[in-house]
């Protein structure tokens, strides 16, 4: 399966394919790997919309989980920051 990668930089935008394989490969029994790789055909409209449900509601979680490491990591930058 390929997914397409978006990088930003300051003026441009790279785009580039990527194999999800290849992504996933450093960890196969990884559960985020397992999930990508699940077959969604058996599953009924209502247990995709469960899923979805579902995985909105962990994306929220790691989102409000990287916000706070970032505000931890702008808390110790601004207490060792040279004046």
């Amino acid at each position: 399966m390929l997914r397409a990668l978006l990088t930003w930089g300051r003026d441009r935008v790279n785009f580039r394919l990527m194999d999800m394989d290849d992504f996933l490969r450093s960890r196969p029994d990884d559960p985020l790997a397992l999930l990508c790789r699940q077959d969604l055909d058996p599953l009924s409209v209502d247990e995709l919309e469960a899923r979805m449900a579902i995985l909105a509601a962990e994306i929220e979680r790691s989102r409000a989980r990287l916000n706070r490491a970032k505000d931890h990591r702008s808390s110790a930058d601004a207490l060792f920051r040279k004046t």
